[in-house]
């Protein structure tokens, strides 16, 4: 096969590209330039998308013998991903960009080019399984449970699946690690990335502030209505948050209190106890079947609305066209704009983007 392989610039990515080599396939490289200002994006070892993992990725491919590209998606990306980022805030929702980001452009925009020029397949180094049974492709957990992705890859179609490999998903990753120093790969011991590439510093709040600028707003309680302070915007809290809500007094039971949801029209953000965050139902909108095939009827599944934790077993159906996933034991800090993820063992079913909870 004709094989693209993304080359992030890291380790995963490029003993991903390597295996793909080993396998037979003709491969080419090709990083993907997300910033029209490479600066603004993370630089240093923590980063997935700046100059110097390009050159690392080019490094790569010289290893692997293979042709290298980069290729300019940044205003895609600044489309798709940054301004769907700030607007879901803003609109009082907490959204997952490494989801949008694979589901809009690794695999739908880089997708579409690899097609359209030939190309039979996608490779990328995400820790994840594909099998296929009856011709229908299923997306499963990798065997390293904790770099699991497969979370952040429910959103793709089965049409996307088919052309999609993941050669890491069987192995862990210090399997990776000395696969990758055993193959002259410089990135063996590359710190990961972390955080979200295109805020440098790591500080949300003042990347949204910047971003929407100041809009007041009180923290109300959600028992008794008591105004406890004001803040900037609610775009500066998520759902389940604990820390930096600003407010000075403590609760009169000497509890913790958390964000249990944000008003954007109004502009308040409401707090309360962890009791008070538990949620028994959940509905999503846009359902995504990797499989191709809708579930039927009631389902018993495990739901995942995390990328990592905050899993609990549930039954969920279609009801109109909504998906709501009824829990079996609470969930805390389940937010509109997430992921709610769908599995059976390590199979995911499908997955659906939280609107409300109950």
């Amino acid at each position: 096969m004709r094989v693209l392989a993304a080359m992030s610039g890291g380790v995963d990515s490029a003993v991903a590209a390597a295996r793909a080599v080993a396998a037979g396939h003709d491969v080419v490289g090709v990083h993907l330039a997300l910033s029209a200002k490479p600066g603004t994006l993370r630089t240093g070892a923590r980063g997935c998308c700046t100059i110097e993992d390009s050159h690392d990725a080019r490094r790569a491919a010289d290893v692997l013998g293979i042709p290298f590209y980069v290729w300019d998606f940044a205003e895609r990306f600044t489309e798709e991903v940054i301004e769907d980022f700030v607007d879901e805030y803003a609109a009082g929702r907490t959204p997952n960009p490494c989801l949008r980001c694979n589901e809009r452009i690794k695999f739908e925009a880089l997708l579409d080019k690899a097609l359209a020029l030939g190309f039979d397949a996608v490779c990328t180094g995400h820790y994840a399984r594909l099998t296929t049974v009856d011709g229908k492709p299923e997306l499963r957990r990798s065997v390293d449970s904790e770099k699991d992705q497969s979370y952040v890859l429910a959103s793709l179609t089965a049409d996307q699946l088919r052309h999609a490999m993941f050669p890491l998903g069987d192995s862990t990753k210090p399997q990776v690690r000395a696969e990758a120093a055993e193959r002259g790969l410089s990135v063996a011991e590359k710190p990961d990335s972390h955080d979200i590439c295109f805020i440098p510093d790591g500080d949300t709040r003042k990347f949204l502030t910047d971003k929407l600028g100041e809009r007041p707003g009180m923290l109300v309680d959600d028992e008794t209505g008591a105004v406890l302070g004001m803040h900037t915007g609610v775009h500066g809290f998520t759902v389940g948050q604990r820390k930096g809500l600003g407010i000075d007094a403590p609760a009169p039971d000497g509890r913790p209190r958390y964000v249990l949801s944000l008003e954007p029209v109004s502009g308040n953000v409401r707090v309360g106890t962890a009791q008070r965050l538990e949620v028994q139902e959940i509905a999503g909108e846009r359902p995504i079947w990797p499989s191709g095939e809708p579930i039927d009827g009631l389902t018993e599944c495990v739901v995942q609305v995390r990328a990592h934790g905050g899993t609990a077993p549930a039954v969920a159906e279609l009801e109109d066209g909504e998906l709501v996933i009824r829990l079996a034991e609470p969930l805390r800090g389940v937010a509109p704009g997430q992921a709610a993820v769908m599995y059976c063992g390590d199979l995911v079913l499908g997955s659906a983007t939280i609107t409300r909870t109950r």
